[in-house]
Order: C-alpha cells, then sequence, then structure tokens
C-alpha cells in the first residue's frame, strides 16, 4: 500500500484520467453499452465524418470514451502504463502536453490523410473515412514514445522500436483506424520528445558491430513470429490484404490456423534466440529457410504478374521484408560463429572450455610477475575458474560461466593500465562472440574507470577494508576491543599460530575442518563459493593460516590470508584476509585476536598492508561520484538481507570497523543495463553453486530470522 501511495503521488495526472474515465464509463452506461447505442455517440466519437459534420471538439470529448465496453480494459491499462511512464519521466505538465499533441496530431492527421486517399480506387482508405473512432490511446503512447528521450542507451532505442514495431505491425495487419491513428501518434512523440526536455532532434549512424548483427537479426525472426501469431486474428482488412482478390482473400482467411502459427512462432523465436547468441548452426538455417521463402515468393509474383491476378502489393511486401533480413544475415555472416554449447565445451581455447592445472600455474605465475592493483587478486587463481588470455597482453582475466553470464573476477591482471584496458576490451569482444554477457566483479576504481572508457556502466556493490600497518599501535580508547582480546588470549595461554595450513599437525588440520563443517551445518545451506573461501582454499600452500590455539592443542578459531603482490610484481607487500571460522562456545575474542595478532607479526615481517577484504552484499552508501545505479543495486540490497541471518555479511562489515580500517570501493562493470536481471541470476548461482530448490525455499522461508554465527568472508 505504501507503493502504490508513491505511485499516486508521482502520478497524479494518469490516475486523475483513468479515475475519469472509468467514472464517466459508469455515469454514461458506455462500461457494459457499445458507445454506438448511446445518444451521445455523435459528440463523443471522433474521425473525418465527425469533422465534416462540423463536430470538430469530438477530437477532445472522444478521448474519455471507448467504443466497445470491452476496449476500457487495454484503454485503462494502456494509460496507466504509458502514459503513467510519460507522466514519470517528464513530469505531469510535460506528460501532459505530451498526450494532448500526440493525440490531437493522430486524430486530424489520420482525417487529413484519409480525405486526400478516399474515393481514388483504395478500399481500404476508403473504408475507413467513413469510420469513427474514441480512445487516448493514440495519445499516450505518443507521449510515451515522446519520454523515451529521457532514457539512457540502449533502453532509449529498445522502447522505441517496440513501439514502432508493435504499430507497424498492427497497421498492417489489423488496419483499424485505432491502429492508423497509432502509427501518427508514435512518430509525432518521437519528433515532439527532445523538444519537450530542450534539446534538438538529431540522427545519429554508427558502424554496426557483431552484436548489432545478431540483434537485428534476432529482432527480424522475433517480428516474424509475432506475424504468425497476429494473423489468425486479423480481418484481411489492412493497407496491403486489400490489394487481392476476394478469391485470394477468402482462401488465405480459410488456411490461417493457430495451431500453424503457434508452431511457426516456436520456430522463429529458436531461430531469434540462437541467432543473438550468434550460433552457426542457427544462421545456416536461418539463411536456408529464407533462400527457399524467397524463391516460392518470388516464383508466386512473376505467376501473378503473368496471369494478372490482384495481391502483388501484398506479396511483394513480404519479399522485400525477407530480403531485408537476408541482407542482414549475410552482411553480418562474421557475427554468427559461435559452435553449440556442447561442442564449445569440446572446443581447445573455447572460453566454455574447461580449464585444467597447468593453466592454473600460469595464472599464478603471471599473477607474481605482473602483481596487480587489486588486493582481492589472489582469488583469481581458483581452480574453478576459467581464464582469458590475449595475444596481445601479458595477462589474463579470470572468469566463471553462470545463466549466460562470463562473470570475470577482480582487476585484469598484467603489468600496465593500458595492457589491463586492452585486454577488458579483448575479454569483452571474445564473451560477445561466445554470445555471453561480460561482467567484471569486485573491481577497483582503475578498472572502473578503464570500464567507463569504454562505454560500461559501473556499480559499487562492496567496501574494502585496508589497514595500513608500518604506523600501526593498538593505543587509544578506539581500540579499547582489540587489546581486550589480545589480553583475554594472553590470560587463556591462547597463541598465535601462523603459516600455510598444511605445515601444521593433522589433528589441528582435522580440527580445522571440523570447524567449518559444523559452521556450514549450522546454516542449513551449502557453503558459498565464488569470492568465498573455504578450507579448501586455505589448504593452497601460498595461503598463511592463523590459529588460535590454546594450552591443549584446542584449535578455537582461524583465519586465512592471501598473498598482495605489487603492481611490479614480486614478493608478497601484504596478505589479505579471506576465511573466517571460530569454533562454537570457544574464545570468545577469537575474531579479534586472530586478526590483531596477525596485523602485528605482518608488521614485523616487514608488510605494508593488511586487507581485511570486503563482506559480500554488504557496502557503506554514499556519494556515488555519477556512478549508475540499476536493477541490481536493489537486487543486491535484497539478496544481502536475505543472507544476512545466514552468513552475517553486514554483520561482518560492521565487525571490520573495530580495525580503523580505511574503505576502498569494489565495483561491478557491465556494457549493458539490459543484461542486469541476467547478471543478478548469474551472481546467485555462483555464490550458491550446489544450493537446490529446497534450500532456495529454505533460504526465502527463513531469511528473516536470526543467526548467532560469525559470517565468512571474501571480497563481495
Amino acid at each position: 500500500m505504501a507503493h502504490l501511495a508513491t505511485v499516486g503521488r508521482r502520478l497524479p495526472l494518469t490516475m486523475t484520467l483513468a479515475g475519469f474515465i472509468l467514472a464517466l464509463s459508469v455515469v454514461t452506461r458506455t462500461l457494459w453499452d457499445p458507445l454506438a447505442t448511446q445518444p451521445i455517440r455523435a459528440h463523443t466519437t471522433y474521425g473525418l465524418p465527425a469533422l465534416e459534420d462540423g463536430a470538430w471538439w469530438t477530437t477532445f470529448t472522444g478521448m474519455f470514451f471507448a467504443i466497445q465496453p470491452y476496449q476500457h480494459i487495454p484503454i485503462l491499462l494502456g494509460l496507466v502504463v504509458f502514459g503513467g511512464f510519460a507522466e514519470w519521466r517528464l513530469g505531469w505538465a510535460r506528460a501532459g502536453l505530451a498526450l494532448l499533441i500526440c493525440h490531437t496530431a493522430a486524430v486530424l492527421g489520420s482525417a487529413l490523410l484519409l480525405w486526400a486517399t478516399r474515393n481514388h480506387g483504395y478500399v481500404w482508405t476508403t473504408g475507413l473515412s467513413q469510420v469513427r473512432d474514441a480512445g487516448p490511446s493514440a495519445g499516450f503512447l505518443g507521449a510515451a514514445a515522446a519520454a523515451s528521450v529521457t532514457l539512457r542507451p540502449p533502453w532509449r532505442g529498445r522502447l522505441r522500436a517496440a513501439l514502432v514495431v508493435y504499430v507497424v505491425l498492427f497497421v498492417v495487419y489489423m488496419g483499424a483506424l485505432a491502429d492508423l491513428e497509432h502509427v501518427i501518434g508514435v512518430a509525432v512523440g518521437l519528433v515532439l520528445g527532445p523538444f519537450l526536455v530542450a534539446r534538438r532532434p538529431h540522427l545519429s549512424w554508427r558502424s554496426l558491430t557483431r552484436r548489432d548483427y545478431r540483434l537485428f537479426a534476432s529482432i527480424f525472426f522475433v517480428i516474424a513470429a509475432l506475424e504468425g501469431l497476429i494473423q489468425p486474428f486479423s480481418t484481411v482488412e489492412g493497407p496491403l490484404a486489400v490489394t487481392q482478390s476476394a478469391a485470394a482473400q477468402a482462401e488465405e482467411l480459410a488456411g490461417r490456423d493457430l495451431a500453424a502459427g503457434l508452431v511457426q512462432a516456436v520456430l522463429w523465436l529458436w531461430l531469434a534466440r540462437s541467432l543473438y547468441k550468434g550460433r552457426r548452426r542457427a544462421w545456416r538455417w536461418a539463411v536456408g529457410l529464407l533462400v527457399v521463402v524467397i524463391g516460392i515468393q518470388v516464383a508466386n509474383v512473376v505467376y501473378m504478374a503473368v496471369v494478372g491476378e490482384p495481391g502483388l502489393v501484398a506479396i511483394g511486401f513480404d519479399v522485400v521484408l525477407n530480403t531485408f533480413g537476408l541482407a542482414i544475415l549475410i552482411v553480418g555472416r562474421h557475427a554468427f560463429r559461435n559452435p553449440s554449447p556442447r561442442r564449445a565445451r569440446r572446443t581447445t581455447g573455447s572460453l566454455m572450455a574447461p580449464a585444467d592445472e597447468q593453466q592454473r600455474q600460469h595464472a599464478v605465475s603471471l599473477l607474481q610477475r605482473a602483481g596487480t592493483v587489486n588486493n582481492l587478486a589472489w582469488m583469481t587463481t581458483s581452480p574453478e575458474n576459467r581464464w582469458f588470455e590475449d595475444d596481445i597482453s601479458d595477462g589474463y582475466i579470470a572468469y566463471r560461466v553462470h545463466a549466460g553470464v562470463a562473470i570475470g573476477l577482480c582487476d585484469p591482471i598484467a603489468a600496465t593500465r593500458q595492457a589491463r584496458s586492452a585486454l577488458l576490451a579483448s575479454f569483452a569482444d571474445a564473451v560477445h562472440a561466445a554470445g555471453l554477457v561480460p561482467c567484471l566483479f569486485t573491481v577497483t576504481r582503475e578498472a572502473s574507470q578503464n570500464a567507463s572508457l569504454q562505454g560500461w556502466h559501473t556499480l559499487q556493490v562492496a567496501e574494502e577494508a585496508v589497514i595500513s600497518l608500518p604506523d600501526l599501535q593498538f593505543v587509544g580508547r578506539s581500540w579499547q576491543d582489540v587489546r581486550t582480546a589480545l589480553n583475554q588470549a594472553s590470560r587463556l595461554g591462547i597463541d598465535l599460530r601462523f603459516g600455510p595450513l598444511q605445515e601444521q599437525p593433522r589433528g589441528v588440520q582435522m580440527q580445522v575442518k571440523a570447524i567449518s563443517s559444523e559452521w556450514v551445518e549450522d546454516r542449513g545451506l551449502p557453503e558459498m563459493g565464488f569470492t568465498l573461501g573455504g578450507v579448501d582454499e586455505a589448504l593452497d600452500p601460498q595461503v598463511l593460516v592463523a590459529l588460535a590455539v590454546d594450552a591443549d592443542q584446542t584449535v578455537h578459531g582461524l583465519t586465512s590470508w592471501m598473498p598482495i603482490y605489487p603492481p611490479e610484481g614480486g614478493m608478497p607487500i601484504g596478505w589479505t584476509l579471506d576465511v573466517m571460522r571460530r569454533l562454537p562456545g570457544g574464545f570468545r575474542y577469537s575474531m579479534e585476536f586472530l586478526i590483531s595478532a596477525t596485523c602485528l607479526t605482518l608488521k614485523e615481517r616487514g608488510c605494508s598492508i593488511a586487507s581485511l577484504s570486503g563482506a559480500p552484499l554488504a557496502r557503506t552508501v554514499g556519494p556515488d561520484e555519477g556512478l549508475d545505479r540499476g536493477t541490481l543495486d536493489s537486487f543486491l540490497d535484497r539478496l544481502g538481507e536475505t543472507l544476512e541471518p545466514y552468513y552475517g555479511f553486514r554483520s561482518l562489515h560492521a565487525f571490520k570497523s573495530k580495525f580503523q580500517p580505511r574503505t576502498e570501493p569494489l565495483f561491478l562493470v557491465f556494457p549493458d543495463e539490459a543484461a542486469l536481471p541476467r547478471i543478478g541470476l548469474a551472481l546467485s548461482r555462483a555464490y550458491l553453486p550446489e544450493a537446490g530448490v529446497r534450500d532456495l525455499v529454505a533460504l526465502m522461508r527463513h531469511g528473516g530470522h536470526d543467526s548467532r554465527a560469525h559470517g565468512a568472508s571474501r571480497a563481495g
């Protein structure tokens, strides 16, 4: 109800118009009786007959009525959706002006066109010149087209394309007066939009990319599918079909079958989806089908021309459209070279091909040699990753594939900023070529800036907590909790053991595994992966583990630390916190003790920084410096709130503030806002790859319950 109240306050004009139309339909009885049977018909229906009768005011009074009772449903829904969108983006005054201008232009423009073309042998316009209409549909469609100017690419182009395809398909295959008005209303709205925001309209052109060719080919077959679904319901009265003979019209109507239309639509939609992914086999099928169809249509055109049968305009329209689709496929044939997913997994060098230990060791060597600007970069060496390399940059990008998204981890690994930027561009090109969506997760400000220069969007997803070690001293009131932890550990005889876990006695290793297993079982969900480490990652010989061990050799808690290599490569200059586990019922201040004692040890070894990493899905919201916030932002917030009782991410984020760290933002970068829902799904699958339906149901059902267990950490 609160959301409805907010919408009502933001859309006063839309809500008022919708309420007025509904109330008026009840008062005039047009909600259940056709308008044609009411005495007010002559004063509330517009069109060329009304203007010739001198009833010019019907242009405006007709906005508030519907010809048939059932038409109130699409009118009210369309007014709320399209008119509401326009008012939300433009404000009530400009949206109202756009609605009025587009409606008036559509009604008067249609009347003028019909007056000029009637009684010249064109049955369609002659018939429409005698028809009256009512309703505001042309106005709110035009207003939505005008409001599209406020959207950023690619949403602006997609909304405009959807509106244009809708009005053109319906005027061609349905051919009603309202459909003609819709075409004019949308056209006027597209021209009017820039003026409403004090901007001159202009057309721009750029070279088509591989992705553009795929998108156009996909849209072509989506339109073909929509045609197959619309045709069984059309009346063969549109501007093209009326050029056919009466026998041809009757034959076409009799031959239309909804089942056949559904089969055709399914086939075209399959081709559209596969072409969007750049599948080579789908391209061959599409080209072959179009060649056959065009050949049959051309032969039919020749036959009709020889025998003099009417209908050349109608079939010629289909030939032109199919030829256009075939031209897109042939000119853009380089964009459709991806094998099927099954074959891609068997292809060496494919983005879908599984990686091996040799590739991992090569990535480790590159990271140690080139270094990194991202303190969390050691996670890019995880065996679950794949690694992308190009022929130019001596580096790599680690990534995982989920839900059709190639999720890159951290910044590109390369020696220079220019090389890292070039590697990002190569990765994006290769991922697009494979029919996947690229993105990079938990990258630094440098990578987000490089991505922005390449036209990508950025979204902050976490904050990294970094401690400067050279000047670290636990002095002052703000460090009281840390000093208490160190003093309590000393009093209880708990010492720090710091080194590779593999070098610890087997009994200690077994305790560590038991603590981790109990931690997972306590949550009732699988252990999270992706940017969150576990015991397997802690067993890496190049990862150090801090253990809180008492005199009885009981492990009360553990933390693991990943190496940080400087940008120029060489020995680690610091370490990043990864796994955090505490023995239930053990030393209360285990985590405070382990982190503070480890920082002191690293300081003694000459390290300059200790990163406490970033809590996944948790951050301090502040000024965004112009960064884009989008759908995924609210998705991450909801996911973080749901997982908080189980994994304590946000509690962990607050816990790290005890160590007085400085914070560095971590970002998600992605090229297309339209892919945000898919990226959100991919991230959820990456974090919970082993979760089944039962796990997810339990997560959503109990997401609000409290949990006493402490969270785990790696970068958000």
